[in-house]
């Protein structure tokens, strides 16, 4: 019987269990979808037995047949909760498109103190960061921080139900924002910031941490966070390339062998293992932005496969509609939580379709301003190869505009479930098995220079819209 290995991707909207062969082939995959929760404006919360609960069933599933030689765990970045001393929440999984604690963050960010923050961990001072939501417990939250027996996220809390650890791996605490990225170990200056204690947070391993299930007789693997995870499953560690994701957020990555750390405090840096660490940019309207449209605006049961061919009989531009995405504020490159979405140019020739478009290009258009900073040298962006992975990598006129817009060849791998994949290589290197790996060269798509100019001019506006109407958009 052919060897099985599995990866668990704990998302923002749903888990997703994807059995492999040792060549990288998918066998099976089953998902869980679980709700992400607004009882207040800026707030956006889970709750962690329905993850804990999406999780279980997902490896209930993919284990009822088979017998994997190893579970490798991938998750979403930058969520954080309250537990006991028995491991019960105390509080809802506060996620990192909550706006809570922007305030807070906005004062630390213009202050001296932040900057040195930031220069250690290569997080920026912004409302996402796990740094924020502890500090804004403490203020808001008192009752639950003074119980707070361990501050842990999603995934902490599921690995911990499971081996009964407290244990992170060091690409989840490098995006913390309380891990120094130079030493790879809590910072005891920002600890002392938020008035907490090192036993209060898990123990940082390497992403090859191992637990051994007698209960399912399988190895589970920590792994790490999603976005690191999706370099290595896409190939993008390697020089030459550069990794686009786009799921519920987005976000583009640029593998590196040091920390960097960006003067003007736009960009992240990640560790993912050994001397491999990335820079990048998250975008936190992603896919999210389309789910919106669909439900909220267009009101409709049309899937999104129907809705992209009705923007691709709109030709690229969408006629001069412009969209200004930020509807959950902005991360990377603006840093503004407060940030809102615009609309620009809508005439009474508008249609859905164009709105579609404008939408789609909108997340692209956020998304290269980042490319911009982390590879300012646009011959050099003409060289790089682009590995695209995430839901939007599944669909050939998103990926085929992405190539126009970014002008870059843009690969997809054999899987687009990149992380689940980097979370196996993962576990590969933890248990010393050899891989079965071919190089393939992947479907390839090369921009298409007739939208060269429409396209520059489009984004050329896109970055000026903002701070020209900031004030008035906020």
């Amino acid at each position: 019987m052919e060897e099985v290995y599995v990866g668990i991707d704990i998302g923002t909207t749903a888990t997703k269990a994807v059995a492999f062969n040792k060549a990288g082939k998918v066998i099976q995959q089953v998902a869980k979808e679980y709700a992400i929760y607004h009882p207040e404006a800026s707030w956006s919360i889970q709750k962690p037995h329905e993850i804990l609960e999406a999780v279980l069933s997902c490896i209930a599933t993919i284990t009822k047949d088979t017998s994997p030689q190893l579970i490798s765990f991938s998750s979403a970045m930058q969520s954080v909760l309250i537990v006991d001393e028995t491991g019960k929440p105390l509080t809802d999984a506060i996620i990192w498109a909550d706006n809570r604690a922007h305030s807070l963050a906005e004062d630390l960010k213009a202050s001296a103190q932040g900057l040195h923050f930031y220069q250690k961990t290569g997080i920026p001072i912004h409302s996402f960061s796990p740094m924020t939501k502890i500090a804004w417990f403490e203020e808001n939250d008192k009752k639950a921080f003074s119980k707070a027996d361990k501050f842990i996220s999603i995934k902490e809390y599921i690995w911990h139900h499971l081996t009964g650890e407290y244990v992170i791996d060091s690409s989840m605490a490098s995006g913390t924002g309380m891990m120094n990225i130079y030493d790879l170990q809590w910072d005891a200056i920002i600890l002392d910031y938020l008035h907490i204690k090192t036993s209060q947070l898990s123990t940082i391993v390497g992403p090859t941490h191992t637990f051994k299930s007698d209960q399912i007789n399988t190895v589970f693997v920590i792994g790490g966070g999603d976005g690191p995870l999706a370099n290595l499953g896409t190939g993008a560690m390697e020089l030459g390339k550069v990794a686009l994701t786009i799921g519920t957020s987005g976000a583009i990555r640029l593998p590196i062998d040091k920390p960097f750390i960006d003067v003007q405090m736009r960009t992240q840096c990640y560790h993912l293992k050994g001397k491999q660490y990335l820079t990048l940019g998250a975008v936190s309207n992603g896919a999210v932005v389309l789910q919106w449209l669909k439900e909220a605006i267009l009101q409709t049961e049309d899937d999104f496969e129907t809705l992209f061919e009705q923007a691709a009989t709109v030709v690229a531009g969408a006629e001069g509609l412009l969209f200004v995405p930020y509807l959950l504020g902005e991360r990377a490159p603006i840093w503004d939580a407060s940030a809102k979405g615009i609309l620009l140019g809508i005439k009474i020739t508008h249609q859905k379709a164009h709105l579609i478009r404008a939408t789609m290009e909108g997340i692209l258009f956020g998304l290269l301003s980042i490319m911009e900073i982390l590879l300012p040298d646009k011959l050099k962006q003409k060289e790089m190869t682009m590995m695209a992975s995430g839901g939007f990598a599944k669909n050939p006129f998103w990926l085929q505009m992405t190539a126009d817009i970014f002008q870059m060849k843009v690969m997809v791998a054999e899987t687009v479930e990149a992380s689940s994949w980097g979370a196996v290589l993962i576990g590969f290197e933890a248990l010393h098995i050899e891989t079965e790996i071919t190089k393939t060269s992947g479907i390839t798509y090369l921009p298409n220079k007739d939208h060269k100019i429409i396209y520059e001019q489009c984004f050329d506006k896109f970055k000026r819209v903002y701070p020209l109407l900031k004030e008035l958009a906020t």
